[in-house]
């Protein structure tokens, strides 16, 4: 089975446009998610990410660590949180794909790893 990424993208600003209720809403619908995805045999690792500005960006060039705050991008929408899952074919990634994002309610991004050589 091929691993792949499920990446959910948001503004700086998602879950503070949000009301509390919906907040408590899309955590209820993550953690559903989560389950099935552990029921199913899919799951292998998930985690949200606090904020971009949290961020801290290491860079090393001739022998010198540069270290600055913030996200590496300037951009509007930033990675917010992540699911690694097993599918057997990219089909079936996007079929959960389409569930994860119904329940953070946002978009997410599929990608699948690189194979390891033999």
């Amino acid at each position: 089975m091929t691993q792949y990424l499920l990446s959910v993208h948001g503004g700086d600003n998602s879950t503070s446009e949000m009301s509390n209720e919906d907040i408590q809403r899309m955590y209820k619908q993550v953690d559903e998610f989560n389950t099935e995805l552990r029921t199913s045999g899919a799951w292998v690792f998930a985690g949200g990410l606090h904020p971009a500005n949290t961020a801290t960006v290491v860079r090393t060039a001739d022998g010198k660590v540069v270290t600055t705050d913030g996200p590496y991008l300037e951009t509007k929408e930033h990675l917010g949180g992540f699911w690694v899952i097993e599918a057997p074919d990219l089909d079936a990634a996007l079929a959960l794909a389409v569930k994860g994002s119904q329940a953070c309610m946002g978009p997410v991004e599929v990608r699948p790893f690189q194979d390891v050589p033999a």
